[in-house]
């Protein structure tokens, strides 16, 4: 597993700009991409990332089906989810099915950063 390689999977290309910006200002600089639920299976198998940023919501194989995917090739993999305000049940679902953490869009930047840092160190 790369120590710091973070898998950043979301359909909208503007949010995972912004969220590599976010990380980038943080020091966190190595950061894959996938745009959708299979993109992001597929990486996650190949790459072994740290940690993984996992939108809800995307065409084609959604997040919770991907985080069920991702958790039975690895069930220690460290998944936090991503959900739009009002998808309150869709983030119970995805903390029982293993997700770690989760963070709400629109994201406040510093939120997003410390748990994403205190994930990569184990403090969380």
């Amino acid at each position: 597993m790369s120590s710091q390689l973070i898998l950043v999977a979301d359909d909208a290309a503007f949010m995972r700009k912004m969220i590599r910006m976010t990380l980038g200002e943080a020091g966190l600089n190595q950061i894959i991409e996938a745009k959708d639920g299979n993109e992001a299976v597929a990486m996650y198998k190949e790459n072994h990332p740290a940690l993984v940023l996992l939108d809800i919501t995307m065409a084609g194989k959604n997040g919770l089906d991907a985080l069920q995917e991702i958790m039975d090739f690895d069930p220690s993999a460290v998944v936090v989810m991503c959900s739009a305000i009002g998808q309150e049940q869709t983030v119970m679902a995805a903390l029982s099915a293993g997700a770690t953490d989760y963070v709400v869009k629109p994201f406040d930047k510093d939120k997003l950063v410390e748990t994403v840092q205190s994930l990569l160190q184990g403090t969380r």
